[in-house]
């Protein structure tokens, strides 16, 4: 340990750790070497090289065995794109286990202090520590659900306000592509800057209906993904994209309408819940605790 130590320790020293010749030239040669490519996709251990070259093994041997386990990888890639997160599947792996550690951990901490109270049997210490671990990787995956789904929301909800702008562009001349521009441009939020990537893919030589159906299979949102199938399908058969997108727009609001009132419902249905088992049996104990303890004295 101390050697490896010292080895780290010395391998961070500015003279030592500045990169060699072909790391600086690499860059430059990325498009057309596939050997800077090789050099450039090296695994980055920083800042700790040596325990990093160690205990990589490791580390991929755990996120393997955590994706077996949880299994389906392209849902949780689909979800890191619906939340718009720039990890991938086994950085998010990663992170999965060091909330599994930090929760390995909370349960060590909980065992020793149950411990110190009342003796238990070391099968429930250990149960506990598993069950903490197994509670940091599903609340890591929880999270990315309600990221996912807080993301979708704020789309659905800025839908309805983008296909409104991309009527008005399209009704003073604008072709598609400039609506989208604009739109896209002028515009915050994450719809918007979603269209800007479907922008710069389209400039950068994708077909835009490619491009823009990709982005609806990606995001599933079916409001976007019944926009994309109807302006498609307007460009393919030369319909007049306004009256399209109208009838999208009022389309979105009536679904945003419906939403809203199934919202109301539900809240309707939860604000009952302190009225039912809080706030009518105080009123009922107010109301009746007079009269038992009148009756108690005996006046």
């Amino acid at each position: 340990m101390l050697g490896l130590g010292l080895w780290t320790v010395v391998g961070t020293l500015p003279r030592l750790s500045r990169p060699s010749l072909a790391m600086r030239v690499a860059p430059y040669l990325r498009d057309v070497s596939p050997g800077a490519r090789e050099l450039l996709d090296r695994r980055s251990v920083d800042p700790l090289p040596v325990f990093g070259f160690l205990f990589a093994p490791l580390i991929d041997g755990m996120r393997r065995a955590l994706s077996t386990l949880l299994g389906n990888p392209t849902q949780t890639a689909r979800r890191l794109r619906q939340a718009g997160s720039p990890l991938g599947v086994d950085e998010f792996r990663s992170r999965q286990l060091a909330w599994g550690a930090g929760g390995a951990a909370l349960g060590v901490l909980a065992s020793l202090a149950v411990v110190r109270t009342q003796s238990i049997p070391v099968i429930a210490q250990v149960v506990m520590v598993v069950v903490f671990a197994a509670a940091g990787v599903v609340g890591r995956d929880y999270l990315l659900q309600r990221q996912a789904r807080a993301r979708l929301a704020r789309m659905a909800e800025e839908l309805p306000t983008v296909l409104e702008f991309l009527t008005l562009s399209l009704s003073a001349g604008e072709g598609i592509l400039d609506a989208i521009r604009r739109v896209s441009r002028v515009s915050s939020g994450e719809l918007s800057a979603e269209l800007a990537g479907v922008i710069a893919a389209v400039n950068t030589g994708s077909p835009f209906g490619e491009t823009l159906g990709a982005l609806a299979r990606d995001l599933e949102l079916p409001a976007f993904t019944r926009f994309t199938e109807q302006l498609t399908g307007a460009l393919d058969r030369g319909t007049p994209l306004v009256e399209v997108l109208r009838a999208q727009a009022q389309d979105s609001r009536d679904d945003a309408k419906r939403r809203m009132l199934e919202l109301a419902g539900k809240k309707e249905v939860a604000m009952l819940v302190p009225l039912v088992f809080l706030i009518l049996p105080v009123t009922i104990a107010f109301a009746i605790f007079p009269g038992i303890w009148v009756l108690q004295v005996g006046f």
